[in-house]
């Protein structure tokens, strides 16, 4: 889960971001990102300057350039609030990895220019007038690089005006974040089993492709496989197939080739320990060939989901169908 923060100088977005910190969230700011890029030219981190730069990384990098840098920084397992979104690209950006929400803060002016005059620093506006003003000017402009405050905030799922105490201040973005959490996505069945598939597939020497099957019976994985040359022999990356090793075109010199197939793998495995695969959904990341069809049709499984197209899978495909053998794509990116 991925929470963004925008909002009004003085809305809150700090506190918020504390508050989800306390609860678990690991928090960054894309005014970090500005802030090393002025320590590395020896600039002051003021409000103009952090503007300003802020602005400039825009312009010359790409209006999503800082939601880009902190994505880097992303692990899936982990939750995170994401404070300083002020251009509407760095929120599609960060849309784009997965499970985000945007929230919006905002309180009445006074209310802000309170806040603001009561935590000091270098920041602090002079006078209500010049608080307003300066907001003013930096709600939007024309240069699509620059802070778009107003178009990021109606780009919101939610909004919290923080005009009351810090309890309920704190207590609504609770609320918010725990609907949110509450109501995330999590992967079916058929995806969760591919992407396990796709980390087996790190575990291929083949030098031509990489392919993984993963066999499941009740939503068990009782065996895993990838291509590679058979127990005993030395590894395709390192001259075990001849095949392989020539970079052979696709789809030539099949005869030479000395690697299993993932599916083959994966079966064979799990008679080599002794276990039926009768009934179970073989997952694989590339479609099945021909020679690999007749092994998952005699071997008694029940169904079988793919990832990607084997280029000369038709045949193999109608011999699935006519084996009344299921065969379901889970695209995965």
């Amino acid at each position: 889960m991925i929470i963004g923060l925008t909002g009004t100088n003085g809305s809150g977005k700090t506190v918020a971001s504390a508050h989800l910190k306390r609860k678990g969230f690991k928090c960054y700011s894309l005014s970090d990102v500005i802030r090393e890029e002025l320590a590395a030219r020896e600039l002051p981190p003021n409000r103009e300057n952090l503007i300003a730069e802020g602005n400039r990384l825009r312009t010359e990098l790409g209006p999503a350039v800082l939601a880009q840098r902190i994505a880097r920084k992303f692990q899936l397992d982990n939750n995170y609030v994401i404070d300083s979104i002020r251009n509407p690209y760095e929120v599609r950006a960060l849309r784009e990895e997965g499970e985000f929400h945007l929230l919006h803060l905002d309180a009445p002016s006074q209310i802000r220019y309170e806040r603001v005059r009561n935590r000091g620093g270098a920041r602090m506006p002079a006078s209500f007038e010049q608080f307003v003003e300066q907001e003013e000017r930096e709600l939007g402009s024309d240069d699509i690089s620059h802070q778009q405050l107003r178009a990021t905030w109606s780009e919101a799922d939610e909004t919290i005006v923080n005009d009351g105490t810090l309890e309920a201040f704190e207590a609504a973005v609770t609320a918010v974040a725990k609907h949110w959490m509450m109501g995330a996505e999590r992967p079916g069945w058929d995806e969760y089993f591919m992407r396990i598939a796709q980390i087996v597939a790190l575990r291929s020497n083949c030098m031509k492709r990489k392919v993984a099957a993963v066999v499941v019976k009740d939503r068990r994985i009782i065996s895993t496989g990838y291509n590679g040359t058979p127990r005993g022999v030395p590894n395709c990356n390192e001259g075990g197939c001849p095949r392989c090793n020539a970079l052979a075109d696709s789809g030539t010199s099949l005869e030479e080739c000395l690697c299993s197939h993932a599916e083959e793998n994966s079966i064979v495995q799990a008679a080599y320990h002794g276990i039926s695969v009768k009934g179970a959904t073989l997952y694989t990341t590339c479609s099945p060939c021909l020679i690999c069809t007749k092994i998952i049709i005699n071997a008694g499984i029940a169904r079988v989901v793919f990832n990607v197209d084997y280029a000369l899978n038709q045949t193999a495909n109608d011999l699935l169908a006519t084996a009344g053998v299921e065969l379901r794509r889970q695209s995965l990116q």
